[in-house]
Order: structure tokens, then sequence, then C-alpha cells
């Protein structure tokens, strides 16, 4: 068994982000902090910063904010002593002051709650994160005086389709039900980007807006429970696949190196206060047909099941969420896997590493 850091196809992934053309000067001599660092996108990210740091000696600080040293010690071992790293333990909902900080160019908000069971069970964590944490992360920004925010965002806040487009662009906004638990994710994350919009305005802080789709990949954590995530976890164990509705949703997805890359693109090219959609049609598909690939290639079949009352609170109501990415292609952005590639690309690594 190898570890999926070390595994030859998620090392190709991590090089071919760092190699990707993008600014990668902006990062030279500078200082980064990071929330959500061990989530999916967040510790790819980090790989992807630390190549360049051993192959380029671009002198990139990393601060990952994180709330469980253990684990990211763990996650994080091969750099962990590097002078270019340094795990902060903080809760994200409290005020960050650090005397080792007085520096920080970029300040990068991943950290949310990103799965059904989390929203159902921690609806206040879910909200706080995305509200209280925003305010905290844009507020360290502006009496630091760095460069540039980024405010990662969901596919979530455009709500239900309304039966009027294909596919939702920057501009479009859905239904949303407020009065609901499940509301806390979506209308939070809206509440972010009018505080990005907010700190903009009234501070000056320079913010741009990733927002992401349903994203996979190698560094997925084995808690999630978004359906993709329990998919490719059956897929691993050579388990049936279990879809828990009749599957009709049709939805964007990106395999995580994509989604680091696009997150790369907005963070040094995106205009500040602007918002940009990280997806791509090849990877769009619906959620039988996202079941039955994974139960091909992993040589099994899909069976259905009612889930239970705390997977039903937790999922979502959308079934057509599929995003236009034209505004981020605009800025040199494509994407490297489609979502059969991508699937068979992370049931690889994750089996190897088991």
């Amino acid at each position: 068994m190898i570890n999926v850091l070390e595994h030859v196809l998620y090392q190709e992934d991590i090089a071919v982000v760092a190699e990707s053309k993008l600014p990668w000067e902006k990062l030279k001599n500078s200082s980064v902090l990071i929330s959500g660092a061990r989530g999916m996108i967040g510790s790819a990210l980090i790989d992807v910063i630390m190549y360049r740091n051993q192959k380029y000696d671009m002198s990139c600080k990393i601060y990952a904010l994180g709330r469980d040293e253990e684990k990211a010690k763990e996650r994080f071992s091969y750099c962990w002593n590097s002078q270019h790293f340094t795990f902060v333990l903080w809760d994200i909902n409290e005020p960050l002051e650090r005397e080792d900080m007085e520096t920080v160019d970029y300040v990068l908000h991943l950290a949310s709650n990103t799965h059904p069971v989390a929203y159902a069970t921690d609806p206040i964590g879910t909200i706080t994160t995305n509200i209280i944490g925003t305010r905290n992360m844009l507020e360290f920004a502006a009496k630091h005086n760095s460069t540039r925010g980024v405010f990662a965002s969901s596919n979530e806040i455009y709500g239900e389709n309304r039966g009027d487009i294909e596919q939702f662009d920057e501009a479009y906004c859905g239904y949303i039900d407020c009065n609901t638990m499940r509301a806390g994710y979506p209308e939070s994350k809206r509440c972010g980007e009018a505080l990005c919009q907010a700190y903009i305005k009234q501070k000056k802080v320079d913010v741009v807006i990733p927002r992401f789709t349903r994203s996979y990949g190698p560094t997925m954590l084995m808690s999630d429970t978004k359906a993709i995530s329990q998919f490719i976890r059956k897929g691993i164990v050579g388990e049936d696949i279990v879809l828990k509705s009749e599957g009709n949703q049709h939805y964007s997805y990106t395999y995580v190196s994509d989604a680091v890359t696009g997150l790369l693109t907005v963070w040094f090219c995106g205009m500040c206060g602007e918002a940009y959609n990280i997806a791509d049609e090849a990877s769009d598909i619906r959620l039988k047909d996202l079941a039955t690939l994974i139960a091909e290639v992993s040589g099994r079949k899909v069976i259905y099941e009612l889930p239970d009352s705390v997977e039903n609170a937790g999922y979502s109501r959308a079934t057509k969420a599929r995003l236009e990415s034209g505004k981020l292609k605009a800025l040199g952005w494509k994407a490297n896997y489609d979502i059969k590639s991508g699937i068979v690309r992370t049931l690889t690594i994750l089996k190897d590493s088991k």
C-alpha cells in the first residue's frame, strides 16, 4: 500500500497544476494564509505551492489554518518542518491575531462544511464558518493590507433552477426557501459573497470569488457524505453503488486538480469583486449516470435505497445545477479531465492507497 501523496498519478496531478501557464511570480517571496488547509481543495493547493517552492525556490510562506493539529501533521508530514510551512491551530470563528503573521500577502478562505451530513448535524457551524469566519478572514486581510483575498463560494448559491435556463452564469439567481435548516449553507455562502463586496467598498480589500461546483478527487476526506463521495467509497471497496433517489439530478462536477487550477486562475488573474464559475461541460452528468459510471469502472452494479432522515435533511433540492464557465475560460483556464477520466483517476489512486 502507498500513500495518496506518493502515488504516481497524484504526483502527476500536482505537477500538471504547478507547471501550468500562470503568473507564478506573484507568489515569489510572498506569504499565504489558507483556511480549510486540510480540505480537498486546500490540501491539494498547498501541495502545489510546496512543489513550486522546492523546484523553483519561490520562497512562498504558507500559514495553514486548521482545528486538528494531529490530522494536519499526518497530512502534511512531508513539509511539516519546512521553513515555508507553518500550521496555525485556530477556530476560524474566532478573530485571528498572531504576532508571527505581521505581513500576509494573500488570504484564502477555503474552510466550510461542504457535505449533507455536516449541514444536517452542524447547521450552526455551517452558517458561522461562512459568515463569521469570512468576516474574520476579511478583517485580517484589511488589517494586514493584504494584496488579495479569496473567498471560496459554491454552486449552491444559485439555488433551484427556475426552468428558464440550461446553465447558470454568474448573474443567475434561482429560488432558495430560506426558512429551512438546509438553506443555511447556500444562504450563508450568499451572505459571505455580500460581505466580500462590503469589505471591497468600505475597507478597500481586494477580493475575488471562485464558485466551485461539486468537486471530487483523491484528496477527498473519507468523512465526506456527498453522493459522489459515497459512490467513490463504495467503488474503492468493491461494493455496489447505492443511489438514494431516482438519480435525475443534472449537475456539474470538477476533478480536484482542475478545481485547484481554476482557483489559481481566479486568484492570480480575476478582477476584484468578480465571481467566476469553475466548471466544464465535459463533466456535467446526471446522478444516475454518474452512479452507473462508477459501478462499471468498479465492476459492480447500482442499487436504489431510500435515504435516512439525517441524509435527507442535508440533501440539495436542486434538480438541475449546471454551471456556465465562459468567464473563467476567458482568463485562460481549461479543464484537463472530463468526468470519466477524473473518476477513473480517483478510483485508481484511492484503490492503490487503501
